[in-house]
């Protein structure tokens, strides 16, 4: 069955949580796209044009792959967000967005050293193999949701299946990775600073996320007693 039919199998209110999601990530990479190439005063910037593409193929190719329930839920208004995670993402998404503002202005005024075809290509598989371990972990967890809450509408339960086998938190390990190698694919140094505080604040939002359903989803501390590590084996 494609996308298309189950979009038209389920409720009016999933379909418009759906629809609503993919615009979303549509308008999130337009605004980075216009980042990008304004803030570099030139629309002649091949790895720009390059990652630009990549984000729009993975977000809108990856969503035919994700279960229709886990892009309705990333596209729904959330009531119950934990308060402490709406301070989080307030200051994640100023970071967020810094980040390619800075990296288009370094290709303006050209603050970083040109780096070889090593690095980026070095950058493009590490971005990819980010992307891919989010996409893996929304697969597989059915309640991944862009805010801390828990899902008592949903029948919230931990998922312990795919990725989540090795780290609790695999998806912020995905994006970490991507957001740090973003710098390095568009060439920018000076963008890893806004890079680095995007991953201190997935650190802490992480450690937040943790404590939280520790507190309050019935088994989740017994998972955790069994995968002992957040977001990297052996180290925490």
């Amino acid at each position: 069955m494609t996308i298309l039919r189950q979009l038209a199998s389920v409720p009016p209110e999933t379909r418009r949580n759906v629809m609503r999601r993919v615009g979303q990530m549509l308008f999130f990479d337009a605004l980075i796209a216009l980042l990008l190439f304004v803030s570099a005063g030139s629309l002649d910037w091949g790895y720009a044009w390059l990652y630009t593409a990549a984000m729009v193929l993975i977000q809108v190719g990856g969503a035919f792959f994700m279960p229709l329930e886990v892009l309705a839920e990333r596209g729904s208004k959330k009531e119950n967000t934990e308060k402490w995670d709406r301070v989080v993402t307030g200051l994640i998404l100023p970071s967020f967005l810094s980040l390619y503002l800075v990296a288009g202005l370094d290709f303006r005024w050209h603050w970083s050293p040109e780096l070889g075809m090593a690095w980026h290509l070095g950058a493009v598989l590490i971005f990819i193999s980010g992307c891919a371990l989010e996409m893996w972990a929304m697969a597989t967890n059915r309640f991944f949701s862009t805010a801390v809450r828990i899902q008592f509408d949903r029948g919230h339960v931990a998922c312990t299946d795919g990725p989540y086998r090795y780290v609790r938190h695999p998806g912020y390990v995905g994006m970490i990775l991507y957001y740090g190698a973003t710098p390095i694919f568009l060439g920018s140094l000076w963008a890893l600073i806004p890079a680095a505080i995007v991953a201190i604040l997935l650190v802490v939002r992480t450690w937040l996320e943790d404590r939280t359903l520790k507190e309050k989803l019935p088994g989740y501390a017994e998972y955790a007693s069994r995968v002992r590590f957040r977001l990297v084996p052996g180290v925490w």
